[in-house]
């Protein structure tokens, strides 16, 4: 007795001290915000152009493209426009001339007329005969021809390009329709006035450009900027700030503000930061609980040792009472020493691999009823009532440590909850456990009478934190015990529809080996 006394006061010694150790794991995750880099820390992002500066980038350069594309066709419709108005004239002056009686018009007026038209010569051609109705006295050679009756836009714009960048003195020949009848009218005519007024006309029209071009694009830009680029400068500073201090207070966003993506992504947002901001709490509050743990296995190991000396003490005493309960209170204190050794286990998110083995559960039941004082007649009255109904002989196989757990947390969670209707009547107060297999699956339900779980705790009933349905309550003893059967290979559940709250233990077989059953049988 005092050697296994010994071993045990050892390994709470060790839990203790592997309990400091593992404590400090999860605070260290936990950064605080002071001992975070600092903006001015952080490596400096290379400069580049933000969204406002592509937005205005990309607005100046569609809007030169439009402006390009409307005045490249202006500038060819105005050569030809021009000319066109030159071959008018020239029509007008033909009909004049070809009215007159040959000689009849006087060189003053043939000159007159030609200047109104601008034109070297004038010539008409009807019924395949061409007459050359007025002309200088040395008309020039032809550099170039244009025929202004059947022109198409790639040749016009091309013709207007080359008048730009012709040289000064260059004389075409303008082809038009006649004024009446087959044929055509030409006129012979110097292109520079023709490229000087095309260039006013191309200064006017950029000139004009340009400034629509101007007020188009900072009215498009502002409206951009102020539907997309400032709540998106709002996002990108939202997540800074919430990157540097987690801390920081989330902003309500009213949800019918803005209905298209940029209302959605900063609803989403919202979302995600209250999500990691309650995960960082449930990661502080861990931490805060590691080191608890640590203080606490620190004494514990003390007062477990002393405990271990008051039991030897009692193992020799020769009453039958004595005797009855002394090794239930030795594996008690087994069990608080190996709850010690794996204190910190669930802060690891591990427990150990059970160890597992076919295990009567009827005297399981008992002893967690033994456990707990249910069903016992105290000083104060009848307490709560225990009903067993397991079948007989119904063996289980699972780690019997880990059962016991299990069934001891959820008969503590339903005397608790049976606890607030003091005094207490066995006959309507009740925890019932209840043990039947089916097949290769043994099915254990722990059912109370109790008030049942509240609506709000349901949704997170068996994660750490968050399944307390009671004030004071820490929410691991359901997360624990989801844990172990999960280890397993069964669940718990919450069973819907019953009086109070029922749980289910689903407690599967291991699956059979069978080779290694074949060779158990030809040893045998």
């Amino acid at each position: 007795m005092k050697k296994r006394s010994e071993a045990g006061t050892e390994a709470v010694a060790l839990a203790a001290v592997a309990a400091a150790g593992a404590d400090a794991r999860p605070a260290a995750d936990v950064v605080p915000a002071a001992t975070r880099p600092s903006e001015a820390e952080a490596p400096r992002q290379p400069r580049h152009l933000g969204l406002s500066g592509k937005l205005l980038a990309f607005t100046l350069a569609f809007v030169l493209l439009a402006e390009v594309l409307i005045l490249v066709p202006a500038v060819a419709a105005f050569r030809l426009n021009w000319l066109s108005d030159r071959l008018a004239g020239a029509r007008t002056a033909a009909l004049v001339l070809d009215a007159a009686p040959d000689g009849m018009i006087s060189p003053q007026l043939t000159q007159e007329l030609l200047r109104s038209v601008g034109a070297i010569t004038v010539a008409l051609k009807r019924d395949d005969t061409r007459r050359l109705l007025a002309s200088s006295d040395m008309p020039p050679e032809v550099d170039h021809h244009a025929d202004v009756r059947d022109v198409g836009p790639w040749q016009a714009v091309s013709e207007a390009f080359e008048t730009l960048l012709a040289r000064d003195g260059r004389v075409i020949r303008a082809v038009g329709t006649p004024p009446r009848g087959d044929g055509f009218v030409e006129i012979v005519i110097d292109e520079t006035p023709l490229r000087k007024a095309m260039l006013r006309f191309t200064g006017n029209l950029l000139l004009v450009s340009l400034v629509i071009a101007a007020l188009t694009g900072a009215l498009v830009y502002l409206g951009l900027a102020w539907m997309f680029v400032q709540p998106m400068r709002q996002l990108t500073q939202r997540m800074i700030a919430f990157r540097a201090n987690p801390s920081l207070p989330v902003p309500e966003y009213d949800a019918t503000a803005r209905l298209d993506e940029i209302g959605q992504a900063q609803r989403e947002l919202t979302a995600m930061q209250r999500q990691i901001a309650e995960t960082l709490q449930q990661k502080n509050r861990l931490a805060a609980l590691g080191l608890a743990v640590s203080k606490i296995n620190h004494d514990l190991r003390n007062l477990l040792a002393s405990v271990q000396l008051i039991s030897d003490r009692l193992a020799a005493i020769r009453d039958p009472a004595v005797q009855r309960f002394t090794p239930k209170l030795e594996a008690a204190l087994d069990r608080a020493i190996a709850y010690c050794e794996h204190t910190l286990a669930y802060g690891r998110a591990q427990e150990p691999a059970p160890e597992r083995r076919m295990v009567a559960l009827a005297p399981m039941v008992a002893e967690v009823r033994d456990t707990l004082g249910l069903g016992a007649v105290t000083e104060e009255g009848p307490g709560i009532g225990f009903v067993e109904s397991v079948d007989r002989d119904l063996k289980v196989d699972a780690d019997p440590d880990q059962l016991f757990r299990v069934l001891l947390n959820l008969c503590r969670n339903a005397m608790e909850a049976l606890s607030a209707r003091t005094p207490n009547d066995p006959a309507r107060d009740q925890i019932r456990v209840t043990g039947r297999r089916e097949g290769a699956i043994v099915f254990i339900e722990v059912a109370d009478t109790g008030p049942g779980v509240p609506e709000r705790a349901r949704a997170h009933l068996f994660e750490a934190f968050q399944g307390s349905a009671r004030r004071g309550g820490t929410g691991l003893g359901l997360a624990i015990a989801a844990e172990l059967m999960q280890a397993h290979g069964g669940d718990i559940q919450l069973v819907p529809g019953t009086i109070g709250a029922t749980f289910q233990l689903r407690v599967p077989d291991r699956p059979v080996d069978l080779d290694a059953h074949r060779a158990l049988r030809s040893h045998g």
